[in-house]
């Protein structure tokens, strides 16, 4: 399988959804520019910590450099765009500033799962090496797009059960 590498510079839109009933939900962070699209399937915790280390930045961004940035969720898109294809799992995303740009860099990365054989190892706990390079998406985003997402993930990820302890599990009751 060939390596997935895409840079899209900058981004058209950039959103985070659901789909699937509450409980099951699968979560996915999706960006496109053109008619390029990239759908990655993220964790229900992943969302929830992107949104608030976007929220975070942002506002440390809007300290610097005494300015607000406003996100007007009517104008923008925030809804999945279909075909909802995805590309990859991700593992672990990272966020970066270009201060001459002025724009915001969400990078994802691919979760590499592997089967083996553990009659192999010596030891069950011995990983095998990692000999493959994960795939990447990096989105290039504007504060206005990147304060837009994290007010909708905030959102999406609290339109889950009202009770989030209940998280799949059974809750038996005595009388």
């Amino acid at each position: 399988m060939s390596r997935i590498e895409i840079e899209l510079d900058p981004v058209d839109f950039v959103t985070v959804g659901t789909i699937g009933p509450k409980g099951k939900r699968v979560f996915y962070l999706q960006a496109g520019k053109a008619n390029q699209v990239a759908s990655l399937v993220i964790e229900k915790e992943q969302a929830m910590a992107l949104g608030e280390a976007i929220g975070e930045l942002v506002d440390d961004l809007d300290e610097r450099y005494e300015e607000q940035t406003e996100a007007d969720m009517e104008l923008l898109d925030m809804d999945l765009r279909e075909p909802i294809e995805p590309m990859f799992r991700v593992a672990q995303m990272g966020l970066g500033y270009d201060e001459d740009r002025r724009m915001v860099v969400l990078v994802a990365q691919e979760m590499i799962v592997r089967a083996r054989d553990d009659s192999e190892f010596d030891d069950p706990l011995e990983v095998e090496p990692e000999t493959e390079d994960p795939g990447v998406v990096r989105m290039w985003c504007s504060l206005e797009q990147m304060r837009a997402l994290s007010l909708r993930t905030v959102q999406i990820v609290r339109e889950g059960r009202a009770d989030p302890k209940q998280n799949g599990r059974i809750i038996y009751y005595w009388t």
